[in-house]
């Protein structure tokens, strides 16, 4: 369907360039201020501190920016038809009560990695982490941020982002999203999110973000074929130490979307892709889910018979060596 609308526009000049989802995406923007201007807040009073934090300190701090992020998955204007989906409350504050609605917690298996990696990190060699983009607006800003400790937290000292070639699912992150999100930042009134902008802008200057888009995320593959349908966009993706899939889109191109047995490995599910170690961070909002406890989903099922589709759910899933 996307392709579709997309084939429409580019057939019919001057609106070639046009994106039917550009006013509700900015719509989820700007509805999200006082939630964006929190998060900014945190941002840069952390990374005034940060090297005075001790180990602990900053392992808090990360799993605190990773939940965010996952949170910030619930804006998804596919889901809400369009209906406006913004952050309106501050989400910091929820990151505690919202915990034990995360189903598959493998944030200390991250730590460990980018930790370690940084242990052993020489000066000149490089710790990469990709992040595959969902939404833009309020959660593409909660995967900057997380993408912005990362490297001023020295876990990463590069960051790649990939998103869509053309507009697709309604909010998902294309070029144009991610260039224009970070201008209205800089320009914002607020000190701080204007110094969010600038900082990014100025990480894209330097080389230590870098953005790539691809026809592969728009076609209709799964991921376990990108190595023969994609092979450069595979070893591009080799090339990370950790990469983060986020959204329930990815999720289901990650494992088939095929009706798993919920208790099958998340490794088994993926079928041979495993460019380097990787993470779903998804808000569950598709009936496919892997690598559950035994009894857990039976148990959500009682209670929730729509478990699976309702946002309510988080997962952070990891694959690679433990």
């Amino acid at each position: 369907m996307y392709r579709r609308i997309h084939e429409a526009i580019i057939q019919s000049p001057p609106i070639d360039d046009f994106d039917v989802f550009k006013e509700s995406k900015e719509q989820n923007f700007f509805e999200s201020q006082e939630s964006l201007i929190a998060l900014c807040t945190h941002l840069q009073e952390l990374k005034t501190t940060i090297e005075d934090l001790d180990e602990n300190q900053l392992k808090d701090e990360f799993f605190k920016l990773l939940q965010i992020s996952l949170w910030g998955n619930k804006c998804d204007l596919s889901l809400s038809g369009g209906e406006t989906s913004s952050q309106r409350t501050n989400i910091i504050n929820s990151v505690e009560e919202l915990k034990p609605f995360i189903l598959v917690n493998d944030m200390e298996h991250l730590w460990s990695l980018l930790n370690n990696c940084k242990k052993t990190r020489e000066k000149a060699s490089v710790t990469r982490v990709d992040v595959v983009l969902d939404n833009s607006g309020f959660e593409l800003v909660t995967d900057l941020v997380l993408a912005d400790f990362l490297l001023c937290s020295q876990l990463a000292t590069e960051i790649h982002f990939y998103g869509k070639t053309i507009p697709w699912f309604v909010s998902d992150t294309t070029v144009h999203d991610f260039n224009w999100l970070i201008e209205q930042m800089k320009g914002s009134n607020h000190k701080w999110m204007s110094k969010c902008g600038a900082d990014w802008e100025n990480s894209i200057k330097m080389g230590r973000w870098v953005y790539h888009d691809h026809i592969f995320w728009t076609l209709p593959h799964e991921f376990c074929v990108m190595s023969q349908v994609a092979p450069d966009l595979y070893a591009e993706l080799q090339k990370a130490h950790l990469i983060f899939f986020k959204g329930d889109l990815n999720y289901r191109k990650l494992t088939g979307d095929r009706k798993w047995a919920c208790t099958i490995p998340f490794r088994q599910a993926l079928r041979g892709f495993h460019p380097a170690p990787l993470c779903s961070v998804r808000t569950l909002k598709a009936e496919v889910q892997v690598g559950l406890q035994p009894g857990q989903a039976e148990q959500l099922a009682a209670s929730e018979p729509n478990w699976m589709t309702t946002g309510k759910y988080g997962i952070f899933q990891f694959d690679g060596p433990l």
